[in-house]
């Protein structure tokens, strides 16, 4: 075999037609080897690398092509104390690999330390963990994509679904069995026809990224379901691909999974974990990073670099603030934009990322890379604003161009509808955009991604079903997931078959699916919730690779999935709903009329004391259709119907008197949380200063058509 000296660039493995480059980083290896495996899995050939430019080590072999089969040993000091954990003995992920052959196999052997010893991860083990390692593959990326491009979906118009691949369709009858729960499956016109008659149109995939499932749940009969633990950033998972050949034809069924989605029009936004890996702390396995350079990749604590920083609660942190580990996290997103034509990213506890040395930094080198970066700044950027660190709460704190995470509305609205709010204000100010927290970034509403679930967490059924979590089927003693769910069960504790407090629940859910879409800013709805999923009562089921999380097509509320269709159609076509500009609170037209005002049940107009009076749980909001501030890209002023909504947290029945003349002449209702429906714009007709009885715990909102 003919071996010439390669180029240190691209990392990874890059075929041209003649042969494969690799190219490798590390700056404190002493020895670098490519291993080259056949098709069964079996070492065929261990060739050193002589060439290294920089820190980078590179070879290249004519005569290879595309499905080759390859690792890397790593030499170099094993001194853990000072950072180094390097053992030949075990085989390395390529962290460039574009694909990898198969899972992770749970030996001994993947451990860098011999598993059992009194010196612990100081203890050096010398068994060859290749038989148990996926395999990188070299790839061809050659495919048509008939001239597909990012969607550029407006902001203030998009609609996130979030959904996990697997279990969207693993029971979906109407596909085919054999490709249910895979990437194809989420291409198949019948997913794609759901997806489109709900109206959605971005679906954020929980992680795709190649994961590995940690040892103590596959002896339990457990699997890493969620996939929060990756092992490289550039292979799609392959338990999620239909195809049984390794490397190409998986990554052609994501790109073709994109491509059938953007002729949907329906974007697609991943779920990515830059912060951590899934090698864990001191005493987790040598699979990748660990091996090649565990001092450069991963942030270690000073006082004693055996040790690694924990911002993630996972055992380790990776080291961001290392220009080729930042490098590294900018070539993955820029890949799965160029590459695989993803239009954005929601990046999982964000804030640890933005750590430069200890403290969040919002203008650290991660973001001002992204910022000045000419293909990632122009995507859908998301931030999980999050970690377990000191001051990781950074709600709000996120710089321009970054969508988040609003945490906050989640909690606010909670509390509003089970009656623990504590002032009409709260719920003021996450109805309509969270300005308290943006505005004096020069941000827009459309920075707050808004929730009431997600998939960490109860689903929106089991939030009106249960005060407590269930979570001993995890095997950690009910010990995991959140205590303080902002829940209320209504009465009874999980399911029953008491007719009041099902049809309670329902109402319940119509209620947050109501504010959720007519609030400012961009929902976010939980694949299931429009359907009544319940994991019943399991708020934590990252380790459930089963029905307990799995959708089930079968037992779906289809009159809740078409009220929640109907009130996406209902934002989509009302720009009112979903505003690019800040409400000013001044008037619009020559009747003193705001674009946005408050109301008491009475038909007064909110005061300073009432904002903070934590009795009063009804509110009456007008939105007017002459106060949207903003334009059409040709230039066209933006005019809309004027609507008034009543929210009412009470038990129990509360008249509202509507607005005066001045604000509308008539109105007619649209949406009923109460009774269940939308209603035709010739319904009833009502008038200034009527009377409306809005029964206890629902919505009602009522339009006033624009009279052209």
């Amino acid at each position: 075999m003919e071996i010439w000296p390669g180029k240190p660039y691209p990392l990874g493995s890059s075929y041209d037609g003649r042969g494969v480059n690799f190219a490798l980083f590390s700056e404190n290896a002493t020895g670098v080897d490519l291993c080259l495996f056949n098709n069964e899995g079996k070492e065929i050939q261990c060739i050193p690398i002589k060439e290294r430019t920089h820190n980078q080590w590179h070879v290249y072999i004519p005569g290879l092509k595309p499905g080759q089969l390859y690792g890397f040993r790593v030499k170099g000091p094993y001194d853990p104390e000072k950072g180094h954990r390097f053992n030949a003995n075990k085989l390395c992920i390529d962290p460039y690999a574009k694909a990898l052959s198969g899972i992770e196999k749970w030996d001994d052997a993947l451990f860098g330390f011999q598993v059992g010893s009194p010196q612990k991860d100081l203890s050096f083990s010398d068994k060859d963990s290749a038989d148990f390692v996926p395999k990188s593959v070299v790839i061809d990326d050659t495919f048509d994509w008939e001239g597909d491009t990012q969607l550029k979906i407006p902001l203030n118009k998009t609609i996130i679904y979030e959904l996990h691949v697997k279990g969207f369709t693993k029971q979906f009858k109407a596909i085919p069995e054999e490709i249910r729960g895979t990437y194809a499956a989420l291409a198949h016109p019948q997913t794609i026809r759901y997806l489109k008659e709900l109206g959605v149109n971005a679906v954020e995939l929980m992680p795709v990224h190649h994961f590995i499932h940690d040892r103590h749940l596959v002896q339990n009969g457990l699997a890493n379901y969620w996939g929060y633990n990756s092992i490289n950033f550039f292979a799609p998972h392959p338990e999620y691909s239909a195809s049984s050949h390794m490397g190409v034809e998986q990554i052609r069924e994501f790109k073709n999974m994109v491509k059938a989605l953007h002729k949907e029009g329906i974007e697609v936004i991943l779920d990515v974990v830059y912060n951590h890996t899934g090698e864990g702390s001191e005493m987790g396995p040598t699979l990748s990073f660990r091996g090649i350079d565990n001092a450069a990749y991963y942030r270690l604590k000073n006082e004693n670099k055996r040790f690694y920083m924990d911002y993630t609660g996972t055992g380790n942190t990776l080291n961001t603030v290392h220009p080729t580990v930042l490098r590294l996290i900018m070539d993955s997103l820029r890949y799965w934009v160029n590459e695989m034509h993803v239009d954005g990213f929601r990046f999982d506890l964000a804030s640890a990322l933005a750590r430069e040395f200890s403290d969040v930094d919002k203008w650290g080198s991660f973001f001002d890379v992204l910022h000045q970066d000419p293909v990632l700044s122009q995507v859908k950027l998301i931030a999980e604003p999050w970690d377990i660190g000191e001051n990781g709460y950074q709600v709000g704190n996120f710089p321009q161009g970054w969508l988040e995470w609003n945490g906050d509305y989640r909690d606010k609205m909670r509390d509003f509808w089970r009656g623990a709010g504590k002032n009409p204000g709260a719920f003021a100010w996450r109805l309509t955009g969270s300005s308290d927290l943006y505005y004096d970034d020069w941000r827009r509403p459309v920075a707050s991604i808004n929730f009431i679930t997600a998939h960490d967490g109860f689903t929106l059924r089991d939030l009106v079903s249960y005060n407590k979590k269930y979570n001993m089927a995890n095997g950690e003693n009910n010990r995991d997931g959140e205590s303080h769910n902002r829940s209320w069960n209504h009465g009874v504790e999980g399911e029953t078959d008491d007719a009041h407090i099902i049809e309670l629940r329902k109402k319940q859910v119509r209620n947050f699916l109501t504010t959720l879409f007519l609030s400012q800013g961009i929902p976010m709805l939980v694949a299931g919730d429009e359907m009544g999923k319940t994991q019943k009562g399991n708020n934590n089921p990252y380790c459930q690779d089963n029905e307990l999380s799995w959708l089930d097509w079968e037992s779906m509320d289809k009159d809740l999935v078409k009220f929640t269709s109907e009130l996406i159609k209902m934002r989509l076509e009302h720009d009112v709903f979903s505003r690019i500009q800040w409400f000013k609170y001044k008037p619009v037209n020559g009747n003193n009329v705001k674009d946005i005002e408050w109301f008491l049940p009475n038909g007064n107009i909110f005061t300073i004391p009432d904002w903070e009076n934590s009795k009063i749980k009804t509110i009456g909001v007008y939105l007017s259709g002459d106060g949207i501030h903003h334009k059409t890209q040709d230039g066209q002023t933006i005019k809309d119907d004027n609507f008034y909504l009543m929210f009412n947290a009470q038990p129990e029945k509360v008249s509202f008197k509507l607005p005066g003349k001045d604000w509308a002449k008539s109105w007619t209702i649209r949406a009923d949380t109460h009774r269940g429906k939308f209603f035709s714009e010739d319904s009833r007709t009502f008038y200034p200063e009527q009377d409306f009885l809005v029964e206890a715990r629902s919505v009602v909102l009522l339009q006033n058509k624009r009279q052209h």
